[in-house]
């Protein structure tokens, strides 16, 4: 099945995900998530949304955007073949994004999506690694 990734871009988006109270924070990011009603049900199989936030207290303009790069970066490559679709994510960068590895900052969110009830189940294949 094909995924799509879509992305939530207007704060209202935003402040619902984090109203939902559902979070998990890990050394390299804060993983946000809450079931998105708003899409019926056999659209929804196919749609992940995820929203990047990073705040100033990060840095300047140029670490806060290196920052929401390598969430994008990780979310094209971890977030179609573990996360569940049908929900919305946010994850907020945190100093550490920047400069942790990113073999580690995809095992935070691997670790994210499993504490939130949120990671489809895996293969014996991906468990190993």
């Amino acid at each position: 099945m094909t995924v799509a990734l879509m992305r939530i871009k207007h704060r209202p988006e935003f402040l619902r995900v984090a109203s939902s109270g559902k979070k998990w924070a890990a050394p390299g990011l804060v993983l946000q998530i809450r079931q998105n009603k708003k899409i019926n049900s056999s659209v929804a199989d196919g749609i992940l949304r995820i929203g990047f936030t990073v705040s100033r207290k990060v840095g300047n303009a140029v670490a806060r955007n290196r920052a929401k790069r390598r969430l994008r970066a990780l979310t094209n490559e971890i977030m179609p073949a573990f996360a569940k679709p049908g929900f919305d994510y946010v994850l907020i960068g945190r100093h550490s994004t920047i400069k942790r590895p990113f073999e580690m900052l995809k095992q935070d969110l691997k670790n994210a999506l499993s504490k939130t009830g949120t990671a489809m189940a895996t293969s014996a294949k991906d468990r190993a690694k």
